[in-house]
């Protein structure tokens, strides 16, 4: 099992697909865990999931821990594979519970009611291709094996 979870192709594939990811969602996740960038800090993010949008607490306890844990978790290569298949299926829901109905295309020009989910694709994206090779070089699954 530890073989499944850690085993990582020592390349620089897995290294770039993994820095991408985890240097793009980072201040996401920091501004929902931490109020950086501009955001309202785990209490406020919080409340807005559970409030606003009427997740269950424990979705939006987990869209926070993905976001910020398994975010540094992918940026220093620690269960990169785990950590992918919960970005997936993270940005899977987000998709299909606030960016689908405002189309493909993100919304660059201020004409559309919302964004779209052609980001969050780009993301599933290097997700799939960090699950398929792992951490790769200077990684800590690198150092489990």
């Amino acid at each position: 099992m530890k073989n499944i979870l850690f085993n990582t192709n020592n390349d620089l594939t897995g290294l770039v697909t993994r820095l991408t990811l985890g240097l793009i969602l980072f201040p996401h996740g920091a501004q929902k865990m931490l109020g950086m960038f501009g955001g309202y800090g785990f209490t406020g993010t919080m409340g807005f999931f559970t409030n606003t949008m009427h997740l269950p607490w424990i979705i939006g306890f987990l869209v926070i821990i993905i976001e910020f844990i398994g975010v540094v978790s992918l940026i220093v290569g620690f269960a990169s594979r785990i950590w992918s298949v919960l970005t997936i299926v993270l940005f899977l829901g987000i998709i299909f519970t606030s960016h689908l109905d405002n189309g493909f295309f993100m919304n660059w020009f201020g004409n559309q009611k919302g964004e779209g989910y052609e980001y969050h694709l780009l993301i599933i994206g290097l997700s799939i291709a960090t699950l398929i090779n792992g951490s790769g070089k200077y990684s800590v699954d690198e150092r489990l094996l």
